[in-house]
């Protein structure tokens, strides 16, 4: 066996792994619909049609046998690698700190319940939406390991346009609860994509 094929099948299976994880955080954590005054948007379903679509792009069209991404050196093959078990992790480990965050609040399609409270603190005082930025590295890092560039292109879109569509319905019906308090937390705290500065 070739080493580049070694380097392939430890990202793919480190990739792999994080996902079993990333998928018991949902199972696991996981709350019942509950709550006088539920109010939801059924607009953020299909942003979430969306994003699901980015992950089965993903794995479905998977590369030529554990090749690289696209041709590249040895070094740079590690170097990508590295990098997508490292988001991939990072992911699980970001979405496990928000959805501590949200507690009991923490629901799958967005809601506004009665005794709803505007988080801001953990993962929610860098990004609005810490959730789905998780959600983004997954998505991100299984492509390095195993898509074809295409589909990773291709699913990244789709997935970014699917997370404008939650974001917006989510937003309004936080804009509705907390008005000016939302306001002030959304012009402090950007919406997906942290800043560094």
């Amino acid at each position: 066996m070739q080493p580049p094929v070694r380097i392939a099948q430890t990202v793919f299976f480190a990739v792999a792994a994080a996902w079993v994880a990333f998928v018991l955080l949902f199972w696991f954590f996981k709350q019942p619909t509950r709550g006088a005054n539920r109010r939801r948007d059924p607009v953020s379903t299909l942003g979430l049609l969306l994003q699901s679509i980015c992950y089965f792009m993903v794995w479905l069209f998977p590369r030529k046998y554990f090749s690289p991404l696209i041709p590249m050196s040895k070094a740079a093959e590690i170097a990508i690698g590295a990098a997508a078990v490292a988001i991939a992790w990072w992911s699980v480990w970001f979405c496990l700190q928000a959805i501590r965050a949200l507690g009991k609040q923490w629901a799958l399609v967005a809601q506004v319940m009665e005794g709803h409270e505007l988080v801001a603190h953990g993962p929610y005082a860098v990004v609005r939406n810490p959730i789905y930025l998780a959600m983004f590295g997954m998505a991100i890092a299984a492509g390095l390991a195993v898509s074809r560039w295409e589909a990773l292109a291709g699913g990244a879109v789709l997935f970014l346009i699917g997370t404008e569509i939650r974001i917006r319905a989510e937003e309004r019906l936080l804009r509705g609860a907390f008005g000016e308090k939302f306001e002030e937390y959304a012009r402090r705290v950007p919406g997906f994509f942290p800043r560094f500065s």
